[in-house]
Formats: structure tokens, sequence, C-alpha cells
């Protein structure tokens, strides 16, 4: 599979420097995808280092690196201190999560990720999970609805949309994104349509990966697993998903409470390398404009 066709890696340098690869060192991309990223790492890791790549997804297995540093774990990164301590890792040195959805997750209509493209609802990363987007909006209460659209999405009229979602599945069972468009279209002014639509199917995909929670537990994982000067790279792209990193490398917690020792000092298990969020550079988003959302914070365990 072409890798630009696949997904073009945001912020790839600026990502992968900020790990400050050491040529023997143990690394994890808990992102695979197009593999772009753990391309760049390998380039800078020496024959005795190695690398372990997670992706949930199938299709990113077609893009597998054959080299004897590289392992390939199809999982959820949420189950990564698991999966590392079967392959025998008992700490790393480094770990880089790109938590974008792949453009071939956009691109390909068979997986519902987009309202720009004809399809079914689904939005499952791994599809061998059972619950797609068509069982959220089918299945769950009109307040449950309302609280996903108002949370993960930030839409304000969250609870009109899951009224609206309510009283059409009464009459006809949801399946196809050109159903959801419909119940949306009320609510999808021309001047903010993009915007409006983008933020409910951010939504629906979010519950249907149980993206906010798999997050939460990769970052406690990881930092168990880093060793002291052990460094965090994430990149972002909304800010449900930056405000739990940032909090978390700021305070070792997710809702960035600071906690003092006795004599007033901050305890906190990172220092911070980026204290100002990295973005792409202007050449970049003209390059790549999926990337133009994209943040990066570093973070080294202490």
């Amino acid at each position: 599979m072409n890798l630009k066709i696949y997904h073009i890696p945001a912020l790839l340098q600026e990502s992968v420097g900020g790990l400050n690869i050491r040529p023997d060192g143990v690394y994890v991309d808990v992102t695979f995808g197009g593999g772009g990223h753990s391309k760049e790492i390998l380039k800078r890791l020496g024959k005795n280092g190695r690398l372990l790549a997670f992706d949930q997804d199938e299709d990113a297995y077609q893009n597998h690196i054959p080299d004897p540093r590289f392992t390939f774990v199809k999982s959820n990164f949420r189950f990564l201190k698991n999966f590392l301590r079967y392959h025998r890792i008992d700490e790393v040195d480094g770990i880089l999560a790109d938590l974008g959805v792949s453009s071939h997750h956009f691109d390909d209509s068979d997986r519902g990720f987009s309202f720009r493209l004809p399809g079914d609802l689904d939005m499952r990363m791994n599809r061998l999970s059972r619950k797609t987007a068509a069982d959220v909006l089918n299945e769950y209460s009109e307040e449950k609805l309302s609280d996903i659209f108002f949370f993960y999405g930030e839409l304000k009229s969250a609870r009109k949309i899951a009224t609206a979602v309510s009283a059409y599945r009464r009459s006809k069972k949801i399946g196809a994104v050109s159903d959801f468009l419909e119940i949306m279209k009320p609510f999808a002014f021309r001047e903010k349509e993009n915007k409006t639509l983008a933020q409910a199917f951010q939504a629906l995909r979010i519950e249907v990966n149980d993206e906010l929670e798999a997050l939460e537990k990769m970052l406690i994982q990881g930092l168990e697993m880093l060793k002291s000067g052990g460094r965090f790279s994430v990149i972002s792209y909304h800010s449900l998903e930056d405000r739990l990193v940032k909090n978390f490398f700021k305070a070792g917690n997710f809702e960035g409470h600071i906690i003092k020792d006795f004599y007033g000092n901050r305890e906190t298990p990172f220092e911070l390398i980026n204290r100002k969020v990295i973005v792409p550079t202007e050449q970049e988003q003209v390059d790549n404009p999926r990337s133009r959302s994209a943040k990066l914070r570093i973070a080294e365990k202490i």
C-alpha cells in the first residue's frame, strides 16, 4: 500500500526529533498507521535498537516494515503495558503517539469516517469490534446521545440533535452516512456546515472507539513503562485530546491539579520539553492540509 496515499505523517521531524533517540534504545510507536513515524525512528536507531508499533486496524499491517529491529503489534494502545511485557520489555526510552485519524480512514467510504463520502455509518478503528456509529444512533437513549454530542463534539445544539435522531429512527433505521446528514440538515448552517458536521462525526467516532479512555490508559501505562529520562511525544488534533495530554504532562493527572510536597515544591513526573505547543509550519499546512489542527507536546520522565 502506498504510504503517501495511506497517510502523510504530521510534524514528522519535530515529533521524532523530540524523542531524542538513542541508537541502542527501545521505542514504541503506538499509532503505526502508514508507518511514516516508525520509518523515521528506524532511520535514527542503530543495529541494536528496537521499535514496537501498535495499531488495531488490520489495514495498517499492510504497511509492515521488513526490519529485524521492528515488531508490529495488532492491538489498541490501551494494552501497551501488557504487550510490552509479553515481548519481555520492562522499560522503554520513548513513546510516540499520532492521535489523528489516518487519511486512509477518511478516504475509504467503506469505513464511514467522513461526511463527504457515501457509505455505511461504521467508524470502527478495529473492525472486529461490534459497536458501529449506526448502532450508537439507533440504540442509545436520547439523553446519552445528547451527552455524546455535547461533550465529545462540543456542539451547543447537542440536545436538539439528539431529539432529531430519536424522531428520525422512529420511522426509519439509521444506517448510512446520508441518513445522518439528513438529520443534521437543520443544524449545519451553510457558513459553519463543515465544522458542525465534523464535530458531530468526531463525537460519534470518539464514542465508537472509546478514544478518550483509551488515551488515558495509554498515558498512564506509558509513564509507568518509560525509563527515567525517557520521552513522550504526542500529537493531538482536537481540544479534548490535547487537554488530557497537556494536563497529564503538566501535573501527572488528567484534571491538571498541581500537587505540592510539604515544602511547597511541585510534584510532577515530567519535565516539559516544549512549554509552548508545537504546530505545523505554514509550508507543512499547505503541503498537508490535514495537519492544520495538529499540536505536538513533548515531555521527559523525571
